[in-house]
């Protein structure tokens, strides 16, 4: 960590960011298994949201190691700072006034904690994308449960690594029963509310 660093504070304020755009900015974090529907939900969300001309933008945990996190691997170690550079990534975006739609596996509490500890008060919304591992494996869009079954990919959450569900997520959402409507719906109930 660098010691000789001086934050250079601006003369925009984050309130003043968010009056232009006419929003309240905030970071709906997204966690669940892969194959839970994260990523379907969020860009789901993502659209409604640019419909009501809100200014919005969803951060996926695939997209994001294809550039700012393609030096990582899937240890714990990797995905602790995984998190840690996606929670910095929505921090700045919150602070640009914007609203970011997180969606990653995120398995670990203490680094969704970590990132909820990134946020001002009333920011921050643990969406829990509760798809039971079956459902998750059924679905197995991407193959990656199959290839973790035959021991072709290590450190895979679910199988080979766990994951630690939320105890207080902001919304639980059973998106292995529930249509996407329904959960986008409540998604946006939660925020509007």
């Amino acid at each position: 960590m660098a010691t000789d660093v001086i934050f250079q504070a601006g003369q925009i304020t984050k309130l003043q960011r968010a009056e232009m755009l006419n929003q309240t900015p905030i970071c709906l974090w997204f966690t669940g298994f892969s194959g839970s529907g994260k990523s379907t939900l969020a860009h789901r969300v993502e659209a409604e949201f640019h419909a009501l001309g809100r200014h919005v933008y969803v951060l996926d945990g695939d997209n994001v190691r294809h550039g700012l996190n393609s030096d990582l691997g899937f240890t714990d170690g990797d995905r602790v700072e995984n998190i840690r550079r996606v929670t910095e990534v929505a921090r700045l975006m919150v602070d640009a006034g914007l609203i970011v739609i997180v969606a990653f596996i995120s398995p670990f509490r203490a680094d969704r904690l970590m990132a909820r500890n990134g946020f001002e008060s009333g920011e921050f919304f643990e969406v829990f994308v509760d798809t039971p591992l079956a459902i998750c494996e059924q679905r197995d869009v991407k193959g990656f449960y199959k290839k973790a079954r035959n021991n072709e990919i290590q450190h895979f959450t679910g199988i080979s690594s766990c994951y630690e569900p939320p105890e207080y997520p902001e919304l639980r959402l059973t998106a292995g029963t529930t249509s996407i409507e329904e959960c986008v719906k409540q998604i946006l109930s939660l925020i509007t509310a």
